[in-house]
Parts: C-alpha cells; structure tokens; sequence
C-alpha cells in the first residue's frame, strides 16, 4: 500500500499499487474502529493480498486482506520510513490509475525489503538508485550513454544534461541543447552503476554527485511527465 487517508469517522481510502492492475483506490470500511477484523494492516508498506468488491463508485471496497510481507523492521527506524514513504510516493505521483508495471511493482518489493533488512540502505544514493531504476520502468529514463543530440558515446566527454534535450550533450552539441548544467564524471558514473547494478549494490555517491543527479531525476520527470518530487539531496 502507498498511502491512506482518513475518510468519516471510521474509514480509510487506500492508493494501492498493484502487479496486475497499477494503481487502484479502495475504501476499508470501519477499519479505525477497535474491533476492525481488519486489525493494523490497511496501512502503508504493507505488501498485501486484498480482495476487492467494485461496485458503482470509482472506490473499490475492501472485503478480505491477507498479509504478505508487513516489513516490521523498517517501522522502527525513522530514516527508514522516510525512505519507504519517498518510494511509495513516487510511484503514486509517477503511475496513473490502471497503468500497469510489474517493472514498478517488483522494484517497490525490493526496495521496502531492503530498506527492512538494511539500516545504512536508508540513504541518498539508495534513494536515488530507486528512482533511476523507477524512471527506467515508466519510460522517462534521460539517455546517459551517448549524446541526445547526435549519438556520440559518452564515455571520457565533458558532459552537460539537459532535460529538454532528453539527456546527456556533449561539447560539439551544447549550443543547442537549451538549458542545462555540467553534469560531473562523479555523477554520470554513479548513474551508469546504479542502472547497471542491482538495487542492493548501488553504489555510495558523493554529495556533489548526490546533488546532480537529484537534479537530473527532478528535472526530468518536471519537464517531460510533468510530475514534481521532492529532493532527496
């Protein structure tokens, strides 16, 4: 679940983001009531098993709930929540209703489990290698590998980024490129390893990187998927 919101005296509405269906919102009748057969597990970073009743209302209603993973570590830990929280609100701000991505949906799994099992993956670096990763899996992933303008590999070149460009420019193609900034080799680096590495095996960033490369993922979704995050440098 990412997110739930009181509704009357003793429901929830619930943004639920699943496998097989993307984002979906359901109501939990009664579920802040005392006896609620529901207990404590309508809340966020909850992996569930829910059955649904979709009636005339856009809301479906909760009828039965199965927990599959509760992450019970994670909630112990302040550092911890805020990054599930910063996770769980990208994909909501990143997925409309009924948009499907199992891409999405695996990569949330991986990144509440390891920031349940792993105090120090409550970091930056980690932050922002799950939402590369994110980006990657909904389609707005900037080109890092060549110039966005004319192809040429990127390795080794004094690189600028630009996301109206969609990417990264190198020298001969800056005057085009629009606005941008000198993206670091610290910064296009940590992004390529990021890309390439599991989630679990993203590599520590410096915080100059850490500052670039919150920008570039900023920067991208803002200009072309309209959607604001914020920072997490």
């Amino acid at each position: 679940m990412l997110r739930s919101i009181r509704l009357g005296e003793a429901d929830r509405v619930l943004h639920l983001y699943t496998r097989d269906h993307g984002r979906v919102g359901a109501v939990a009748k009664g579920v802040r009531r005392t006896r609620s057969r529901f207990g404590g597990r309508l809340e966020p970073f909850f992996r569930l098993a829910l059955r649904l009743y979709q009636g005339r209302s856009e809301l479906h209603t909760v009828t039965q709930v199965e927990t599959v993973e509760s992450y019970p570590r994670l909630r112990e830990r302040g550092p911890s929540l805020t990054a599930a929280a910063a996770a769980c609100e990208s994909v909501l701000r990143l997925f409309d209703d009924g948009e499907s991505s199992p891409a999405a949906y695996n990569l949330l799994c991986r990144e509440l489990q390891l920031l349940d099992a792993d105090p120090a993956a409550a970091c930056p670096s980690n932050m922002l290698a799950f939402r590369l990763k994110l980006l990657m899996a909904a389609g707005f992933l900037p080109e890092i590998a060549a110039c966005a303008h004319c192809g040429t590999p990127a390795a080794g070149l004094r690189l600028r980024f630009s996301a109206a460009a969609g990417g990264v420019v190198c020298p001969e193609c800056v005057a085009g490129a629009g606005e941008g900034f000198e993206l670091s080799g610290a910064s296009h680096r940590f992004m390529a390893a990021c890309l390439q590495a599991p989630l679990r095996d993203a590599p520590i960033a410096p915080p100059p990187a850490i500052s670039q490369v919150d920008r570039v993922v900023t920067g991208t979704l803002e200009y072309h998927a309209h959607v604001r995050l914020r920072s997490v440098a």
